[in-house]
């Protein structure tokens, strides 16, 4: 069986990949446990699915891959109309600003090689679009961070939205599953995560059931939300590498809409 896994955490049948998800729920993980209600609403108010959501180290796990912050609750969002629609490429009211602009990037030294050669790879990807936003790797410091994830996560991957214009600052790895799988799909997950610490929402935010399989889930249409990137389908854009879930072996370099999402916002 061709294991997916969401870059979140949960259980899917037949088969499971979002950068966040695990191919099986532990039981201290189970869907909104121990979540308060004004949370949920929170992150509900952020137009985001209020559904299998979990406790992060850096606040709370949302769509499988998305960190929420305290402070992402308590600040106020853009309301904004939403375009519905089966799969399109989105983003968030929230992206990195003072363009033209060089974001770093530092791999743990705690890290296997393998992470830095991926990122260099997931750079690379980006560097090569000509945009307003370029990034470089760095062994001090650093924009975004990339380290491991505490053990037994059960995500893939994880990371958050900008704030204040900036990209979010962390992407934790799960090294139970990324220490072994494909260099190109490691790299794929590198970047959507990166995505995501730019302001970008999964392609197939309305119905993640598109790249996961199983029941439809929508991840929600309001708040900081999913804005539609003119240009872009409003039909089923297979490939794209903000899709929620991806398989081991898969890899995902920016596809042709991906690249006109990316320069429209960059």
């Amino acid at each position: 069986m061709h294991m997916r896994k969401l870059i979140q955490i949960a259980a899917l049948p037949v088969f499971i990949f979002v950068l966040l998800f695990s191919c099986k729920k532990d039981s201290k993980q189970t869907a909104n446990q121990d979540i308060s209600q004004d949370v949920l609403n929170g992150i509900h108010n952020m137009g985001l699915s209020t559904q299998n959501v979990a406790k992060h180290p850096e606040g709370y796990l949302v769509e499988g891959d998305i960190v929420i912050t305290q402070e992402d609750l308590t600040n106020s969002h853009e309301q904004q109309l939403m375009r519905i629609a089966e799969v399109e490429q989105y983003r968030t009211t929230n992206t990195v600003t003072g363009l033209p602009r060089n974001i770093t990037i530092r791999v743990s030294s705690s890290l296997p090689s393998s992470y830095v050669t991926a990122t260099n790879a997931a750079i690379a990807r980006y560097n090569a679009l000509g945009l307003r936003i370029t990034f470089s790797r760095v062994t001090s410091g650093g924009n975004i961070v990339i380290s491991a994830a505490p053990s037994g996560a059960g995500y893939l991957a994880s990371s958050g939205f900008p704030s204040g214009g900036n990209p979010y600052g962390s992407v934790l790895v799960n090294r139970s599953y990324l220490d072994t799988w494909n260099a190109n799909t490691v790299t794929s997950i590198i970047a959507h995560e990166v995505g995501h610490a730019i302001g970008f929402r999964h392609t197939d935010y309305m119905n993640r059931a598109y790249s996961c399989g199983g029941t439809p889930v929508n991840e929600g249409s309001a708040g900081v939300g999913a804005i539609h990137i003119p240009g872009t389908p409003t039909g089923p854009d297979a490939g794209s590498w903000m899709l929620a879930c991806i398989g081991n072996g898969v890899n995902r370099p920016f596809n042709a809409n991906d690249q006109i999402a990316l320069n429209y916002v960059y």
